[in-house]
């Protein structure tokens, strides 16, 4: 992906400071996310969620990031303090982790709008011209840099980044309507019966959760929102809607701009892996021969923090096709369009396919794995048969709607209490043989 770096004024990107929101509990990730928030989750074999906004920021030439974190943050807190401490405090750049502090009150952050207005004394302290308000857990490549050019140039108040979504998937999402100036007109967060693009009846303008203010318009809005009782405190179904909302005197401009390849202009790889089907599905799309999303684009890279490992090996009959091996990992078996994190470990004879194995998780030995996301740390014991059977996988695991088995430490020790109890009911039921009487013999 080639950058326009060169094209956008150098003060527009130096006077922008991002704010990534990295507080959400990704409920819908299920056991997935227990002990972890989402932005730190890996992600194609290598990553965190969150490096590639981060990186996106970087590559970008915004310099000052503010990462907004909450809910079980240390291993996101860690990775950043690992990974992301390059920036040079000397010339004024930065990537600070603002945690949740209760600055203004005894609450947590309530939303997304509220994360944002419990810092507004940080970020009146950087003074910026513009503030981009950022997801932290959305895998995608964008330079931001157009964006901000865009909505300085437009005399626009509010910018919304925006992606073209199947409309079978709009319920998930806020959906932009606009007009032919690209003016937001309307803005419905996750609505039932969304409406479609004029040209396009199977998608739907979405937004990514992505917004360009201007400073003193956004503290404006954020008061406001605080002082509004029946508010969610939330961008996309309050901040945004509430300024063009039908019957305002005064309505500010709000401008989409739409996320497209530099190359083809056509609508851009974008992927809210929010769920256990979306997570499974985008880190597969990985494997391709020519992924939507480039990781070995070196014009655009990825950065991150990788654990110092040995390389792959594969021993005895091990082989892997169609698939990603990080280092560390000892590979006895066959793997099949798989995924596989660092210091993972597959045994002899077993064979996983279309399956996703998380940091440190061991496969043992004779094992059958099919469509799984295997969690961090997870042994799988010798002989477990995973997937291809959702009535039985269910009785351990959470199963998604497409099948896709997700195997934790939870779920492994459901899954063992209910083995030792049919060995026990097995043990009762099988017949006592006693030993035959002695028999005398004549004298």
């Amino acid at each position: 992906m080639k950058t326009n770096r060169r094209t956008v004024p150098r003060a527009l990107t130096e006077t922008t400071l991002a704010v990534v929101m990295a507080g959400g509990n990704g409920s819908r990730l299920g056991e997935l996310t227990r002990w972890h928030a989402k932005p730190a989750l890996p992600f194609g074999g290598q990553y965190r969620n969150i490096d590639f906004t981060l990186s996106n920021c970087i590559n970008s030439g915004l310099r000052r990031i503010a990462v907004l974190t909450q809910y079980k943050a240390h291993s996101l807190i860690q990775h950043l303090h690992q990974g992301w401490s390059f920036l040079p405090a000397e010339t004024g750049e930065f990537l600070q982790v603002w945690p949740a502090q209760q600055r203004c009150g005894d609450g947590w952050y309530a939303g997304t709008a509220d994360a944002v207005y419990q810092n507004l004394d940080l970020i009146e302290e950087q003074r910026p011209g513009y503030v981009l308000v950022l997801a932290g857990d959305h895998v995608y490549k964008m330079d931001y840099g157009p964006m901000i050019e865009a909505h300085a140039a437009s005399g626009a108040d509010v910018t919304v980044g925006c992606v073209t979504v199947p409309l079978r998937q709009a319920s998930a999402f806020g959906v932009v309507s606009v007009n032919p100036e690209g003016w937001v007109v309307r803005f419905d967060e996750k609505p039932e019966s969304p409406a479609p693009l004029p040209r396009q009846p199977d998608m739907v303008l979405a937004s990514m959760g992505i917004y360009a203010f201007d400073r003193k318009l956004l503290v404006q809005r954020l008061k406001s929102d605080a002082a509004d009782a029946a508010s969610q405190h939330d961008f996309g179904r309050n901040i945004v809607p509430g300024l063009i909302a039908p019957g305002l005197i005064h309505k500010a401009h709000v401008l989409a701009y739409p996320l497209r390849d530099p190359r083809s202009g056509k609508p851009a790889y974008w992927r809210d892996v929010g769920t256990l089907d979306s997570y499974w599905q985008a880190n597969l799309e990985m494997l391709g021969e020519m992924p939507e999303l480039d990781l070995h684009d070196r014009s655009w890279p990825i950065w991150t923090h990788q654990a110092q490992c040995p390389p792959p090996r594969f021993v005895g009959d091990g082989v892997a096709l169609r698939s990603i091996v990080s280092g560390g990992c000892s590979i006895g078996g066959r793997i099949v369009q798989s995924l596989l994190s660092a210091n993972c470990h597959v045994g002899a004879d077993s064979i996983m396919a279309e399956s996703i194995m998380l940091p440190n998780a061991r496969i043992g030995r004779g094992c059958r794995i099919h469509r799984a996301v295997i969690d961090s740390g997870c042994e799988i014991p010798d002989g477990t048969v995973i997937g291809g059977n959702a009535l039985r996988d269910s009785a351990h695991y959470e199963v998604s709607a497409n099948q896709v088995t997700l195997v934790t430490a939870e779920g492994l020790a459901r899954a063992a209490v209910r083995r030792a109890a049919a060995v026990k009911k097995a043990d009762r039921a099988r017949p006592v043989r006693r030993p035959a009487p002695a028999q005398t013999r004549a004298i």
